[in-house]
């Protein structure tokens, strides 16, 4: 008898090992995030998307409780920075503010090694027009100044943008298409250098998301001639909407970012990152210093609401790209 219930007991202990080793394996690993995580931003330092991740950044590391380190990859209008991430483990600790430019630069470009729609969209951030400026010395106090200008002297002007794809590129291509006027793309690597080439004359006119045009605006060295929203920016309520100024109701050319992350990204890890950029942006300093840049924080309530969204986006700005003839030259 006492034979038989030392084995019961012996066959108990070993059928536990297993469960008892699996549960200190789960004990053992730390929550996450257990370590810094990084952003990877597709824009250069210094300019107005960047300094506002930066401040995104620091309330999401009071969030998460780990350092979050920005990190600019600057080049090809976004694409090094999204076929970087893409290729990067699915852990959470390498993320990237994806943009609507992201999916027009995919759309321009199908052979880029990256997928929009494949990366893992944890929620929208905010939303931003472009602003159509020129120097502060240029003769065109309006966009019929501009307009005219063009139409007297076809392919002279030139047109700065970040890149080819970039919010810029496809906001002054769908201008050129909509007044029918024949002005040159000259592509930078970034949108910061939309304004050092308006005030050294080498463009004549840009459109630089409005985070980093109205510094500019404000410092005296540009002047805004319009916006690409649907309705005027409440920071610059005195700038007439391009549809305004043209008479049109088809150039609202609103861009977006938000927070993605590498394909196939553990659902907890999705749903603890939704939550902490979430609490994030209810910061009140966070959201006047987007408004101050023209900005409108725009959260998507859940992650698959940011993927639908990427999806309905990708159909609006193929209608763009082909209602406008807009290529990467």
């Amino acid at each position: 008898m006492h034979a038989n219930v030392g084995r019961r007991l012996l066959l108990k202990s070993l059928l536990a090992l297993p469960a008892a080793a699996a549960l200190g394996r789960a004990g053992a690993a730390s929550p996450y995030p257990n370590r810094p995580i990084r952003l990877v931003v597709p824009y250069a330092a210094g300019g107005g998307p960047d300094i506002q991740t930066r401040k995104l950044a620091e309330l999401l590391a009071r969030e998460l409780g780990q350092p979050v380190v920005v990190e600019n990859k600057v080049g090809a209008g976004g694409i090094l920075a999204a076929e970087f991430v893409a290729q990067q483990p699915a852990d959470g600790y390498t993320l990237m503010l994806g943009a609507s430019t992201h999916v027009t630069q995919k759309l321009l470009q199908p052979g880029a090694k990256f997928d929009p729609m494949a990366f893992t969209h944890i929620i929208r951030v905010g939303v931003s027009p472009a602003v159509l400026v020129v120097s502060a010395g240029s003769p065109y106090r309006n966009v019929a100044d501009l307009v005219a200008a063009a139409r007297r002297a076809p392919g002279t002007l030139n047109y700065a943008s970040g890149g080819i794809g970039s919010a810029a590129h496809v906001s002054g291509a769908a201008f050129a298409s909509a007044t029918g006027i024949d002005v040159v793309h000259v592509p930078y690597k970034g949108s910061v250098e939309i304004v050092p080439s308006l005030i050294k004359g080498d463009t004549q006119f840009g459109f630089p998301v409005a985070a980093t045009a109205i510094p500019q605006i404000a410092s005296g060295k540009v002047r805004a001639l319009a916006v690409t929203s649907a309705s005027r920016a409440a920071v610059l309520p005195q700038v007439p909407t391009l549809n305004e100024a043209l008479g049109r109701k088809d150039l609202d050319l609103d861009a977006w970012s938000g927070i993605w992350a590498p394909p196939h990204l553990p659902a907890p890890i999705v749903a603890r990152l939704h939550a902490a950029v979430l609490q994030a942006l209810g910061d009140p300093g966070l959201r006047r210093r987007y408004a101050e840049m023209g900005a409108v924080l725009a959260p998507t309530p859940t992650p698959e609401a940011f993927s639908r969204l990427v999806a309905d986006e990708t159909t609006r700005i193929r209608q763009v790209i082909d209602k406008n003839r807009i290529t990467i030259e």
